[in-house]
């Protein structure tokens, strides 16, 4: 979902509170519990609650193009934003986007305190185009970071969308582009 239907939460996070620390994302960083556990340390540190991100998520919109392209992949095929958010952080980019299904994460709050986070499964992503393929559904995939590149390797077509160049160096056995209208032209030649 981030960074490719919508900004980045943390960066904007980073942005509005001036702690720069809070920039880093699954684009940097392939470890997902290294960035989330240096997150609660930084969000602790910095006497950061879940109503302040939640005020920050509040003032975005979705990306220029996203609504559109998802509106029209909808009437197409069916869509699963599999995203490594969280519910508590999600649902005014749902409501903007006209509630798609989304597969997420779940933060462990306590008295506004987020104090630690609960996976859906581990490698929830792969594992859902694995599901997904065993139930006899075609699987294209698309995302940017290094936390989408087990699904995209798991789904029959995986295609990167506007993902940095570390990731496309990387990945090179992926298709990269930086257009919605490129995205969408990718898909429906995948579709057949």
């Amino acid at each position: 979902m981030e960074g490719v239907l919508t900004p980045e939460i943390w960066i904007a996070v980073a942005e509005q509170t001036g702690i720069k620390e809070l920039r880093r994302t699954t684009r940097d960083e392939p470890d997902y519990d290294k960035l989330m556990r240096g997150r609660l340390k930084i969000l602790d540190q910095h006497g950061l609650k879940l109503a302040d991100i939640q005020q920050v998520i509040g003032t975005l919109r979705p990306l220029d193009g996203a609504k559109e392209f998802l509106d029209e992949l909808r009437s197409l095929v069916q869509v699963i934003i599999l995203s490594d958010t969280f519910e508590q952080f999600a649902t005014p980019f749902l409501r903007q986007l006209g509630w798609p299904t989304l597969f997420c994460h779940r933060l462990v709050v306590e008295n506004d305190r987020i104090v630690d986070y609960k996976l859906r499964v581990p490698d929830q992503k792969q594992k859902a185009a694995a599901a997904l393929k065993l139930l006899n559904y075609y699987v294209i995939a698309g995302g940017d970071s290094f936390n989408d590149t087990a699904m995209l390797i798991e789904a029959h077509v995986g295609i990167l969308f506007r993902a940095p160049e570390n990731v496309r160096r990387q990945f090179p056995q992926f298709k990269a582009v930086e257009a919605y209208a490129d995205f969408m032209k990718l898909i429906k030649a995948a579709m057949g």
